[in-house]
């Protein structure tokens, strides 16, 4: 399967840029460009991508608001975005994954981290820069609670998978370690998002540390 990927990103020589990155996979293709927020969530919406990588200051709508309109909550049938920026700020990390985002990354990250973050994107799992990720464990480890763990209602094996995934490991990754299937995986993950109320998988993890259940 080929995936598809829209980039929205107001500095042409970035969206050049990526475009000749992504193009050189056999298995992305580049299936259009906007330069500005109201743009990129017009072409998302008509072309339906697999992933977008969206950029956060652009002129009228910013990222963060495109991204909300295209996978925040309420938003039916919402689409897989990445933000892919200069700015390492935490409140823009926050606003992003809470808008929906899939995934945090900065445009130093490298080739090789953005092609696996828009194939991360495509099969359902979320990346995030190494050094953003650990500022985020930092921060849902200091303020998780002291007291028992609360299960969530999930199921054990429900919890294990949670477990996993709040270690960073993907699907693929978890079936290894688990003894299942990679559909088993996205079966329970699903069943997770839906009793947590959690969009993502980074919201999942999220959850675990703050109810304690990852230190």
């Amino acid at each position: 399967m080929t995936i598809r990927v829209l980039l929205a990103d107001d500095q042409s020589m970035v969206r050049t840029g990526f475009r000749y990155m992504l193009d050189a996979e056999d298995d992305i293709t580049v299936v259009g460009e906007a330069g500005d927020g109201l743009e990129a969530v017009r072409k998302a919406r008509e072309l339906r991508p697999d992933v977008t990588l969206m950029d956060i200051r652009m002129p009228g709508v910013d990222g963060l608001e495109a991204t909300r309109r295209l996978a925040g909550p309420g938003v039916e049938d919402p689409l897989r975005v990445v933000v892919v920026t200069t700015f390492d700020l935490d409140e823009y990390v926050h606003a992003a994954l809470g808008g929906g985002a899939v995934g945090f990354l900065l445009k130093d990250a490298g080739p090789a981290l953005l092609i696996e973050a828009v194939r991360a994107a495509a099969r359902g799992d979320a990346l995030v820069s190494p050094q953003i990720t650990v500022r985020l464990l930092r921060h849902f480890s200091a303020t998780a609670p002291r007291s028992s763990p609360d299960d969530g209602g999930l199921t054990p094996r429900e919890l294990d998978i949670v477990r996993s995934v709040a270690r960073g490991l993907t699907n693929t990754e978890v079936a290894a370690e688990l003894f299942v299937t990679v559909s088993t995986v996205k079966t329970h993950l699903a069943s997770v998002q839906g009793k947590l109320g959690a969009r993502n998988r980074v919201e999942v993890a999220a959850w675990a540390y703050r109810s304690g259940h990852v230190t």
